[in-house]
């Protein structure tokens, strides 16, 4: 998905803003609009990992048994 998207950004930054013809117009969103939904994306994907980044273990020390 990161790559379609990342695909797709740039194939928007390197199209027309608008364009127009016969049939009609057409507009893209902005850049600016279009990062800021990735970042929300990543953020939201990165907000369902399982777990809090946090690992717990049992320490025991060391010596004689």
């Amino acid at each position: 998905m990161t790559e379609e998207l990342d695909n797709s950004i740039k194939e928007n930054a390197a199209g027309p803003r608008k364009a127009s013809g016969d049939s009609g117009s057409v507009e893209q969103h902005g850049l600016a609009d279009q990062i800021a939904t990735d970042k929300y994306l990543e953020s939201k994907k990165a907000s369902r990992s399982k777990g809090l980044g946090i690992k717990l273990a049992k320490v025991s020390p060391g010596g004689t048994v």
